[in-house]
């Protein structure tokens, strides 16, 4: 059962500094976070997803910068504190699992010492004494042979094997907030289950808040609680998963289910893929409107004009002006 939201997001807008202009990547877009909740951040490549966690937490690359609004979180908003506050915050209140691990990680460094580190630093304890801790969080991820993987380098250990091992480290300061960014990317289907089963179990065990984010739309459905849309940097749907799944309203989100295997839109018939192209930011900068138009089969004059204003109903809204028909 979800709590009071912990952490706001309101009307963010992320730009990058490409080929001499500032290019918008996430546009006024607004949500919240509820402790014990997996809320999943869903949409193609390029749709701003892992641009909005990175301007959350302060860990945008040097040509990106937000241009405006907030992220409030424990009553501070994340983007108005210093670089020392935010460094506290990191890896303690607020954990981050990146998309790659096997880069992630320190190559010249054992894995345990790695594991251990945020406790060292945020802590203030010796490795010897924070060795144990990470012992057991690495146990608690499922990995046996505890002592030999801690004492292994990245490169001798799987995808899989290191998946574990980001969040067990993601986890040892028992964070209120857990980003996870594409945390089933190259990895097999079998593996892909157990890392998205064990995000669920800690979820659950420390009634943790979570931010899932992924490609794959039916793929977190089976974990996450509420699911967010993104398309061009907008926010496209938001709702509860049973709800936007059964009944997505936007077109953009009913596309994407019907381009995968699962989820009741495919009817166990052939895939249908989404018709042309994510958009091109320089071109959504200089356009108004609806990104999703030139591909959407319900566009209006009106998807021409201006991006349409949330819609629907308590705890599911949609951004379209002609939105796909309740089931």
């Amino acid at each position: 059962m979800s709590g009071a939201a912990i952490c706001d997001v309101s009307g963010l807008t992320v730009a990058y500094h490409s080929g001499g202009v500032w290019l918008q990547a996430v546009r006024e877009v607004s949500f919240e976070i509820r402790s014990g909740e997996i809320l999943a951040i869903v949409g193609e490549t390029g749709s701003g997803k892992s641009t909005t966690a990175s301007a959350m937490i302060r860990m945008l690359p040097r040509n990106g910068r937000v241009l405006s609004g907030h992220v409030s979180f424990g009553g501070e908003d994340l983007l108005a504190l210093s670089i020392g506050e935010m460094r506290r915050l990191r890896g303690q209140e607020i954990a981050y699992v990146p998309q790659q691990p096997m880069s992630a990680f320190n190559p010249t460094m054992t894995l345990g010492r790695q594991v251990a580190e945020p406790l060292v630093i945020h802590r203030n304890v010796s490795y010897r004494d924070a060795a144990p801790e990470a012992a057991k969080r690495l146990r608690e991820m499922g990995i046996h042979e505890v002592e030999r993987v801690m004492r292994s380098y990245p490169h001798e250990l799987s995808g899989g094997m290191l998946q574990r091992a980001m969040i067990a480290t993601a986890m040892i300061c028992q964070p209120r907030l857990l980003i996870a960014d594409e945390p089933t990317s190259a990895l097999d289907v079998t593996i892909q289950r157990q890392i998205l089963d064990l995000i669920k179990q800690v979820q659950l065990e420390y009634h943790l808040a979570v931010v899932l984010i992924s490609h794959d739309l039916t793929v977190v459905s089976e974990v996450a609680d509420r699911i967010l849309v993104l398309y061009g940097g907008r926010l496209a749907e938001i709702g509860p998963t049973s709800a936007v799944v059964s009944q997505p309203r936007h077109p953009y989100t009913r596309g994407l289910l019907r381009s995968t295997l699962k989820g009741d839109l495919a009817h166990k018939s052939m895939l249908t893929s989404l018709s042309g192209y994510p958009p091109n930011p320089l071109e959504v900068d200089r356009e108004p409107g609806c990104p999703f138009r030139l591909r959407c089969h319900r566009a209006v004059d009106a998807c021409s004009v201006a991006y349409p204003l949330l819609d629907g109903e308590p705890g599911h809204t949609w951004a379209c002006y002609n939105p796909e028909p309740a089931a």
